[in-house]
């Protein structure tokens, strides 16, 4: 016989931020208050069922109905003695007695238990098990305090207390059964790393796989928001659709993990693409947040994993998550030219891990005394969720299209377009000719030395000499070989201060190593609390040049920076070096105060000093690879515009008759290159009148009263993970600087950044903010006292 009970799909709402069973608060990974909950039941469980037969019997004559003659109406035998609330920590147990009678019908606790007198032991343990689930629910629906999560957490109640009393499986009925979507999230990670990885070597692809479990994982364990909590959060959300998969989501994969009675699923594998676009955008700010705030807690080999892969791997997956035409949630998803569907488990399977944050070594604080009256999630969720005071973010959408992800800006390329010429330059038949290959004269200086550290033929290591530490080997030889190299490609240094500097413990040097062979290196002395590295020496051996390995060596460089927060390189370079540090974003206009770089770098005669800031966006050793596609996205899109346009027109023969002038739009065909009139908007060419005439302008924003918000730039304390979202910030402090140093040669260039400012603010913040209103209020203000300029056409 089988208990069940009814769940209806999208009527209760569960899970609100209260006493549940890990209930999910604002969304967040299960921490330890979760785990320290689930642990203490387990341990109830394995002490209960190693109890005598006969206390097992008292237990579960709670949930026994009378069987005894009369037809007695008694569903559950109440002791004469109950034990004290809570229970005396000195209090003998005693002995059960079958013959007590009980407190309501006043029959034995032997008339409430005579249908378990054949039952095996293994029959035994399972009921108690359920009981004891049923007292964890008990507590959890009277400390809840949302109404639609005490429903159906009563509705679970209710069905195991049912299973006791018929001696059956629960069994959660609804509408539909489990998968509830395909294909599944699991298999829709298994496809996107096939369609973007497939090609990597078999190292770099297991990292990809590595990267893809961990994210399968922490959805295994990620606590929702409730339904109630997005309402308020994103009005316009698809609640209804959201409450269902919820609800699916509690009774089928969040409540089992502690109520093991219950069948408990894999959310990654019952649930799919509608589930992980309502998660995707707060899951990922939240975790890439808490990996940089643990970044000094994580064991050195995950910390380029987590810090420098995954977020590059979230971004890329982000954008398969939101595309409407993204092939790898097609259920018809084929792998390569091979044809064949991809066996799911041969790629990526979720750990089933107890513990999810892979990289917490020190988790939540949690009372375990407090487990049973206090949500567990709601301990974690504080964990996690932003800083107070600060920006807050635009909440996640599950958007049918990917132009309604983010806002458009009038002239932005439509999305469909840009889809299928990506489609274009990323199919492989479409990348043999010779004039697109990889190693072609027009490819990127570093895109051979690339090629080769993905082979494994090089590698790149930052190493230094020790006066603490034992001695390492391969590592001195390593030192002893960027001196023969630094020594004979600057013969002009001498050789006795090169050797000083290399294997000084305030130096490092980033190597790069050729079959086991240094072969060239940059050395470099970091100083934190100034704010800028100083770079040494930096050469390459004369038969391994021209093949980009020092462009590579630098962008490696760069990112080492850009991991420890330091963002300024200074250098003196002799008259043969100017060359390539210009190459490598350097040169004679250093950003660093004098004051921060006097006295600590050395000084060299007849050398330039050189300064380069790094952008910590910039991915360095991928950036020509960027770079190349949106050159290639930009070609194609030159040849489909070049392909609409096939009329010719004959020539303009008006000049043979005499006319000395025409109107640009009467020349034939040029409306359909795309040509577009310019506005009846007034261009000032006096350089003086339009910076008077834009100073006023920015002068009556800024004393706007709906101006605060944007005065200064937004602090990564008071706004967590703005910039990984806002890749282009403004505010009407830099507008300030940039007018000043006549930046604004044209109003369009103004009317830009100013219009950045508020299409930035809409983008994070959500509709019912403060900021969101501002930004609104004030874009009106702004373009009132434009037209009153007569910059543009009222």
């Amino acid at each position: 016989m089988s208990g069940s009970a009814g769940i209806q799909q999208g009527s209760p709402a569960i899970g609100a931020a209260g006493s549940a069973p890990a209930a999910p608060g604002a969304g967040g990974t299960e921490g330890s208050g979760a785990t320290v909950g689930s642990a203490r039941i387990a341990v109830k469980k394995a002490q209960l069922r190693s109890s005598p037969r006969p206390k097992k019997l008292e237990k579960l004559g709670v949930y026994s109905s009378c069987k005894a003659e009369g037809a007695c109406k008694c569903n559950s035998w109440k002791s004469q003695n109950p034990p004290p609330t809570p229970p005396s920590t000195d209090q003998q147990p005693n002995t059960v007695n079958l013959q007590e009678p009980c407190r309501s019908c006043s029959h034995t606790l032997g008339d409430h238990v005579t249908h378990l007198e054949n039952v095996s032991e293994e029959e035994m343990n399972r009921l108690l098990g359920i009981a004891l689930d049923v007292e964890y629910l008990n507590t959890c629906v009277h400390k809840e305090e949302d109404a639609d999560t005490k429903q159906v957490y009563f509705s679970l109640f209710k069905l195991l207390r049912k299973c006791i009393l018929q001696m059956g499986k629960p069994v959660v009925e609804a509408q539909e059964s489990p998968p509830f979507e395909k294909p599944s999230i699991e298999q829709g990670v298994n496809n996107f790393v096939q369609y973007k990885f497939s090609h990597l070597p078999s190292k770099e692809r297991q990292t990809i796989v590595e990267l893809a479990k961990m994210f399968l994982n922490q959805i295994n364990y990620w606590q929702l928001e409730t339904p109630s909590q997005r309402r308020q959060r994103a009005p316009a959300d698809d609640a209804a659709g959201y409450k269902v998969n919820y609800t699916r989501w509690l009774c089928y994969c969040n409540v089992p993990q502690f109520c093991d009675s219950l069948p408990r699923y894999e959310t990654t594998q019952i649930f799919g693409r509608t589930l992980l676009r309502s998660v995707f955008t707060v899951m990922r700010k939240q975790l890439l947040e808490q990996a940089r705030q643990e970044k000094d807690k994580l064991p050195p080999e995950k910390r380029t994993l987590i810090l420098t892969h995954f977020p590059k791997f979230l971004s890329m997956l982000e954008e398969e998550v939101y595309s409407h035409s993204s092939p790898i949630w097609s259920e018809d998803f084929l792998a390569g030219s091979s044809g064949g569907p991809i066996p799911i488990h041969t790629v990526i399977s979720a750990p089933p891990v107890a513990r999810p944050l892979y990289y917490s070594t020190s988790p939540v604080a949690v009372d375990p005394s407090s487990c049973g009256s206090v949500s567990p999630a709601r301990k974690t969720a504080s964990a996690l969720e932003p800083s107070p005071g600060g920006q807050k973010r635009k909440p996640s959408e599950p958007l049918p299209h990917e132009e309604t992800k983010k806002l458009r800006i009038v002239g932005d390329i439509p999305m469909e377009l840009i889809n299928e010429v990506m489609a274009t330059i990323t199919d492989p038949a479409s990348m043999l000719g010779p004039e697109t290959s990889l190693l072609s004269a027009h490819s990127a200086r570093d895109e051979a030395a690339r090629l080769e550290e993905r082979r494994g033929v090089i590698e790149f290591h930052v190493i230094g000499n020790s006066l603490n530490q034992k001695p390492n080997k391969r590592i001195l030889m390593w030192l002893v070989g960027l001196q023969n190299v630094f020594s004979h490609q600057l013969p002009r240094m001498p050789k006795e201060y090169i050797t000083r500097l290399v294997f000084d413990p305030k130096h490092k040097t980033l190597s790069l190593i050729k079959d086991g062979r240094v072969i060239g290196g940059i050395c470099f002395r970091m100083f934190p609390s100034q704010g800028f590295t100083e770079i040494v020496f930096c050469a390459v051996t004369s038969n391994e040049q021209v093949k980009g390995y020092g462009t590579h060596l630098m962008n490696h460089l760069k990112e080492y920076h850009i991991k420890h927060d330091i963002l300024n390189f200074l250098t003196y370079a002799d008259e043969y070096a100017i060359g390539y540090f210009k190459k490598q974003g350097f040169s004679k206009d250093i950003k660093v105060p004098k004051a921060k770089y006097l006295g600590y770098i050395k000084d060299y005669e007849g050398a330039t000093l050189m300064g380069c800031e790094l952008n910590p966006s910039i991915p360095y050793t991928e950036f020509s690879v960027i770079i190349k596609k949106q050159k290639e996205i930009i070609k194609k899109l030159i040849e489909r515009k070049q392909a609409q346009i096939r009329k010719v027109y004959p020539g303009l023969s008006c000049f043979k008759e005499g006319v000395r002038q025409i109107p640009i739009e009467s020349i034939p065909g040029i409306r359909e290159t795309g040509w577009k009139p310019v506005g009846k908007g007034k261009e000032l060419k006096d350089p003086d009148q339009l910076y008077s005439t834009l100073k006023t302008i920015l002068q009556h924003v800024k004393s706007h009263q709906n101006a605060w918000p944007f005065m200064e730039p937004v602090k990564k304390t008071e706004a967590p993970g703005y910039y990984q979202v806002i890749r282009f910030p403004m505010d009407l402090k830099t507008m300030s600087e940039r007018l000043k140093s006549r930046y604004y040669t044209t109003r369009k260039l103004f009317m830009a950044d100013m219009q950045r400012i508020f299409t930035n603010c809409r983008e994070y913040n959500p509709p019912e903010s403060e900021y969101y209103k501002c930004a609104n209020l004030l874009e009106k203000f702004f373009y009132t006292k434009i037209k009153e300029a007569g910059l543009i056409e009222k």
